[in-house]
């Protein structure tokens, strides 16, 4: 949100990063940990969501993964069924549909995902940071250990650190892992010799050391810099969207907090100017600048700010979920035009995305015809030759039968059996032959419909097309 001029200082600041001094060099933040409700809700929060990131992969369906993107194999599996190549149309509607959430989620509540339940923030500010503040103390303990001279101290904390932060992530990379080969195979791969698998500890190895490096040394660069999110956020939002926010209309003029004084006799307003909300902020802004860029709405600034407020006996809420049209002109939130588009759009891709996932066959076949002639003459029937290839998306091995529907005539298997079995997770490929009597044979193609059967069962029908001499 653009704040009026008169109400804050020097606009200089949306020049450069926070984290970059003007020389360039890395500026390090050193963040106070917060304290508050939204605080331990987000604590809160991470446990649930980390539970559910470590628990997953041991869930199964049928003996199958609950999730498992085996992007090595080609078959990813959601919510207990399996997707292959061939279900690329739902995979491209599913993306779609989640862009769309993300943009109508971002219009009406800013960048609230980021704070909340990104993978980024729930690792680094829940788990590494807490780490960080558990080993080597507050921010100013920080602060002071780096300025230090390097002695045991230094050397057991900052050692310390880093081999918790290089555990952290080889337990995260394997974890990740399992999402891809499956929990039952990494299990596997662990207690057989390193020698074995070479190739996969070093996969595991490089994947450790890039999250390392991430939570140890880029750590905010992440979503200031390097996570496109924050960049598409400033054309998402408006004024209308729900951010976290400093009133600059309650908190302006600022001026330090003063006993038995009256601020509004002063002419100042609400903020103390105790720069609390500043150093709690893990991507180092002042967000009494504004909404900018770099701001994750973690809300650390709300609790630090509440926190002084009850402090000084000032009511709470000068940092809030707000929009700028609530600041400037005590407007509640309104649901606009372009939010019920957004909605409605995501409600059609939604409902068109379960109705190809409910309507999806277990089962994928594809009948072509046979290259060479285009038919043989055997007598009083014609002959066309084809090849069906047939992907068994379950786990079990289903009996497959063929039947031609529609129109008399006879087909057989070529070198398989009438019924043959799809195993699991597998394709087979069989040819065929159809014979048609040439007085039923009316045209120069004529269409046809196969039927593929499990046991009794139809699973779906094929069209195709039977080709006789010209006419």
């Amino acid at each position: 949100m653009n704040v009026n001029d008169n109400e804050l200082h020097d606009d200089g600041f949306r020049d450069s990063l926070t984290t970059v001094n003007k020389d360039g060099s890395r500026k390090w933040v050193y963040a106070v940990q917060p304290k508050g409700k939204f605080y331990a809700l987000r604590t809160y929060v991470s446990w649930i969501y980390l539970a559910i990131f470590f628990i997953i992969p041991f869930i199964k369906i049928n003996g199958i993964p609950f999730l498992q993107f085996n992007v090595l194999e080609q078959r990813f599996i959601i919510f207990g069924k399996i997707f292959t190549p061939d279900d690329f149309f739902i995979f491209a509607v599913g993306m779609i549909t989640f862009m769309v959430f993300i943009v109508l989620f971002t219009v009406i509540y800013g960048r609230i995902f980021c704070g909340w339940v990104c993978p980024q923030t729930i690792f680094m500010e829940m788990v590494f940071r807490k780490v960080e503040y558990w080993i080597e103390g507050s921010a100013n303990d920080q602060k002071l250990l780096d300025k230090s001279p390097w002695n045991i101290n230094k050397i057991l904390r900052r050692g310390g650190k880093h081999i918790a932060f290089f555990l952290l992530s080889f337990i995260i990379a394997n974890t990740f892992l399992s999402y891809i080969i499956g929990v039952d195979t990494l299990i596997t791969y662990v207690t057989e010799p390193v020698t074995q698998h070479l190739a996969l500890l070093t996969g595991v190895l490089i994947f450790t050391f890039i999250f390392y490096v991430v939570y140890a040394f880029v750590r905010e660069v992440v979503c200031t810099v390097i996570c496109p999110y924050g960049r598409l956020q400033s054309v998402l939002t408006d004024k209308d969207t729900v951010v976290v926010a400093y009133d600059y209309v309650r908190g302006e003029q600022r001026g330090k907090f003063k006993k038995n004084t009256d601020r509004t006799e002063s002419g100042l307003g609400d903020c103390i100017d105790c720069h609390q909300c500043v150093v709690v902020c893990p991507t180092g802004i002042d967000i009494r600048n504004g909404t900018q860029m770099e701001c994750t709405n973690c809300t650390a600034c709300i609790d630090a700010c509440d926190f002084m407020m009850e402090k000084v006996n000032l009511p709470k809420g000068l940092i809030r979920y707000t929009s700028e049209n609530n600041i400037a002109k005590g407007k509640k939130l309104t649901y606009t035009l372009r939010m019920k588009a957004y909605t409605v759009v995501l409600v059609l891709l939604v409902a068109f995305m379960s109705f190809l996932l409910i309507t999806r066959d277990n089962i994928d076949a594809h009948i072509i015809r046979s290259s060479g002639q285009l038919y043989a003459d055997m007598g009083n029937n014609l002959a066309n030759f084809y090849e069906i290839k047939v992907v068994n998306k379950t786990n079990n091995p289903i009996p497959i039968t063929l039947q031609l529907e529609g129109i008399n005539g006879e087909l057989k298997m070529l070198g398989t059996d009438k019924i043959f079995d799809v195993d699991g997770l597998k394709q087979k490929d069989a040819k065929f032959i159809i014979l048609i009597n040439k007085h039923d044979i009316k045209a120069r193609k004529t269409e046809l419909k196969i039927s593929i059967y499990n046991n009794n069962e139809k699973i779906t029908t094929i069209k195709t097309n039977f080709l006789g001499p010209f006419m």
